[in-house]
């Protein structure tokens, strides 16, 4: 078994709590899906957000989710390079996994798609 890293980025419409909240989860549960991961199998997740989103903690719709209240979480704030993608929330999840590094789907949502359109429609959820 190895630690492997799992990216994701969404983006938001407004600095607005609740659409923080709603985005985080949706991206972390995508993530988690197309991986087919559970809590447990979880190291830690890495969040990020660019300098414009200031509601909400993101990490805080993760506490939410059942089981995940002992997974390890950190929030920090983008390196604001411009020009960046703005109203942006980035997942770093590290998962315990016999999956290689090919067989790891990474997801990118709405326009966060932009940041890595080589792979952003790989790992998306079948519908």
């Amino acid at each position: 078994m190895w630690v492997r890293g799992i990216r994701g980025a969404t983006t938001v419409e407004q600095d607005d709590k609740q659409e923080i909240l709603t985005a985080t989860a949706e991206l972390l549960r995508s993530i988690v899906e197309a991986n087919d991961v559970v809590p447990e199998d979880i190291c830690s997740v890495f969040v990020t957000t660019t300098h414009d989103l200031t509601s909400a903690f993101p990490a805080m719709a993760i506490r939410q989710l059942a089981g995940w209240e002992l997974v390890p979480l950190m929030c920090a704030l983008e390196i604001p390079v411009q020009p960046s993608l703005p109203r942006c929330i980035r997942l770093m999840v590290q998962v315990n996994t016999t999956r290689t590094q090919k067989e790891i789907r990474h997801i990118y949502m709405n326009e966060a798609k932009k940041l890595r359109p080589d792979i952003a429609d790989a790992g998306a959820p079948k519908a």
